[in-house]
């Protein structure tokens, strides 16, 4: 039984740190074309969907503008969390074990570190960000992996609490 769970817990691990891997992929790739562009030039618009390439020192979002050495602090804190989780913390907690949990975690380690990578680019002094909805702060792709990824486990951990009253 014992060895079964450990396998499970392995081929977990593969999923979150596949999915970390597609975000950071995904991530760099479409802010490289971003940075093709001019800083603050409209690429398209479509309705109040548009694509323009901004410079954030801030956090997701724009938040906390000009701190980019605490986050990214936060940011190496944020994923050592993670990844002792991930390896080890997991046992302790059998209970949040589960698919959507990693795939979350993945989605926020991936995010993470695709931010943390533009912090640490001594050429950008920031993150690029690109993504504008209506009149919703403009963000990235890892950006919105961290939210979403935040969302799925807060859910996860609802439905778990709601099968507990069961």
């Amino acid at each position: 039984m014992q060895k079964a769970s450990h396998l499970q817990a392995k081929q977990w691990n593969v999923v979150l740190f596949l999915t970390a891997i597609l975000i950071v992929a995904a991530d760099q790739i479409t802010k490289l074309w971003i940075r093709s562009y001019p800083e603050g030039q409209y690429i398209f618009e479509i309705g109040f969907f548009r694509i323009t390439h901004v410079h954030n020192t801030g956090a997701a979002f724009g938040l906390f503008q000009g701190h980019s050495f605490a986050l990214t602090i936060a940011a190496f804190v944020g994923i050592a969390v993670l990844l002792f989780y991930a390896l080890f913390a997991y046992r302790r907690f059998p209970f949040l074990d589960n698919m959507p949990n990693r795939v979350a975690l993945g989605l926020i380690l991936g995010g993470t570190v695709g931010n943390l990578i533009d912090r640490l680019n001594p050429n950008l002094d920031g993150v690029t960000d690109f993504i504008s909805i209506g009149i919703w702060p403009t963000f990235n792709i890892a950006d919105s992996a961290v939210t979403i990824g935040a969302i799925l486990f807060a859910y996860s951990l609802l439905r778990l609490v709601q099968a507990e009253k069961r």
